[in-house]
C-alpha cells in the first residue's frame, strides 16, 4: 500500500522556549520551514532577534519575546502576548533548561536551585500555562519537553541535572495522563550527547574525544538527529502517541 507522510505545520503557532541557541535554535528553524508561525523566548534579546531575522529572511513568520522561565510570574504576560501577536498557541516546545557539572559534594545550593528553577520548576509552570490555553479554546495542542537521557541514568558529574530530567520525565508522563481526554498530546525527547555550540569546544579535547570512544558507536549525534522525531511529534501523525519519552542517543544508554 503506498503512502504519502508529510509533515505540514501550516496554521500552527509553536512556542519555543531557549530559543537562544543549541537545540532551542534548531527546533524554531525546524517547525518554522514546516509553516508554523514561532515565537521565540529566552533570556537573550539580542540572540533571539538574530534568531528571528534568519527566520523572516528565509520566508518564515517569527515573534521574539524576551522570557526568563525561572521568574514564573512572567510566564503569563508571555504568553499572553505571543497569542496576540500570534495566534493561540497549539504547539510547545519546552526546551529552556542548562546543566551545571559538579561532584555532589562541591555543588552549591545557589547552582542546585538554578538547575531545578530552570529545568523544572520553569517547564512545569510553562507547560501549566500553555496547557490551560490549551483546554480553554479545546485545542487537540501538542506539547514536548526536552529532557535527557540523565533521566534514565546517572551522568558523571551531574547528578542534580539528571535529577532534573528524571522529574521532566515524570511530569511529561503526569501531564499525558491528565490532559488525554482533551486530546493535548504530551511526550518528551531524551536527547543523548549532541554537539552543540555549548559543547562542540570539549568534544575536541583529549578527554571529549575519549568520552565519545566510549560510545557505542564512537560518535557524537548532531542537532539535526532530532529533526525527525520533533516534527513527529508536533504533527498530527502523533495522534496516538502521548505519555511517551523518545530516547535519542545512538545507543549511549547501552553502555
Amino acid at each position: 500500500m503506498a503512502t504519502n507522510i508529510s509533515i505540514d505545520l501550516n496554521g500552527q503557532t509553536a512556542l519555543i522556549t531557549g530559543a537562544t541557541s543549541g537545540f532551542g535554535v534548531r527546533f524554531a528553524g525546524i517547525l518554522s520551514a514546516a509553516g508554523a508561525k514561532v515565537v521565540l523566548t529566552g533570556r537573550r534579546e539580542e540572540r533571539l532577534i538574530a534568531v528571528k531575522n534568519k527566520i523572516e529572511a528565509s520566508g518564515g513568520c517569527a515573534v521574539a519575546l524576551p522570557l526568563d522561565v525561572t521568574n514564573t510570574a512572567k510566564i503569563k504576560d508571555c504568553v499572553d502576548e505571543a497569542e496576540h501577536r500570534a495566534g493561540r498557541i497549539s504547539i510547545l516546545v519546552n526546551n529552556a533548561g542548562l546543566n551545571i557539572q559538579s561532584s555532589v559534594t562541591a555543588l552549591q545550593e545557589h547552582d542546585y536551585d538554578t538547575i531545578m528553577d530552570t529545568n523544572v520548576k520553569g517547564m512545569f509552570f510553562m507547560a501549566q500555562t500553555v496547557g490551560a490555553r490549551m483546554l480553554h479554546h479545546k485545542i487537540q495542542g501538542r506539547i514536548v519537553n526536552i529532557a535527557s537521557i540523565g533521566a534514565f541514568k546517572p551522568l558523571p558529574g551531574l547528578t542534580a541535572y539528571s535529577m532534573s530530567k528524571a522529574a521532566v520525565a515524570m511530569m511529561t508522563k503526569g501531564m499525558a495522563r491528565e490532559w488525554a481526554k482533551n486530546h493535548i498530546a504530551v511526550n518528551a525527547i531524551c536527547p543523548g550527547f549532541i554537539k552543540t555550540e555549548l559543547n562542540s569546544d570539549w568534544f575536541e579535547t583529549e578527554g571529549g574525544q575519549k568520552q565519545i570512544m566510549g560510545f557505542p558507536r564512537r560518535r557524537v549525534g548532531t542537532e539535526s538527529d532530532l529533526d525527525a522525531t520533533l516534527l513527529l511529534l508536533c504533527s498530527s501523525h502523533a495522534n496516538f502517541i502521548t505519555g511517551s519519552l523518545f530516547t535519542i542517543d545512538d545507543g549511549q544508554l547501552l553502555t
